[in-house]
């Protein structure tokens, strides 16, 4: 079995946050850099995927995994200085994992623009190579994460 996969009798855990980013602006992009280069290493150990979300200071973050592993992550989350005013949007155990590919992704704030695959570096985040269009399970999920960024704002 892949690192990223598991059946759908194991189920996979998932969840969606949204928090307030308290990164200063000036130094926004490469502590972001710094963030996303620590979340992937550690993510990709424990076999979490996922996609996140920007939307000036608001983040989106959608997580899938073990539940342990995932609860443990957003523990962590929550004592990280960098986030405040986190709110969980929904947890549910679904049939399989619509981000098994993605151990982190910039997702767009817009539905015409596209999502892209990020590598972070220290310098701060760039693009990589676009793995395809998004399939309609991950479309959903993409959406309920547009939604909250664009719902009341978190103060």
């Amino acid at each position: 079995m892949d690192d990223a996969t598991q059946t759908a009798e194991d189920g996979v855990y998932r969840l969606i946050y949204r928090s307030r980013s308290r990164i200063p602006a000036q130094t926004r992009r490469a502590e972001l850099g710094e963030l996303f280069t620590a979340a992937r290493a550690h993510n990709k150990g424990k076999k979490i995927t996922g996609a996140l979300l920007l939307v000036d200071e608001v983040f989106v973050h959608t997580l899938e995994g073990d539940e342990q592993e995932v609860q443990a992550l957003l523990a962590r989350i929550r004592a990280d200085t960098r986030h405040d005013r986190i709110e969980i949007l929904d947890t549910s155990l679904v049939d399989s994992r619509v981000f098994a590919r993605w151990a982190m992704a910039k997702v767009a704030d817009t539905d015409d623009q596209p999502d892209i695959n990020l590598i972070a570096h220290e310098q701060g985040i760039h693009a990589a190579a676009s793995r395809g269009d998004a399939t309609p399970e991950q479309e959903g999920v993409l959406k309920v994460m547009r939604d909250a960024a664009r719902g009341r704002a978190l103060t």
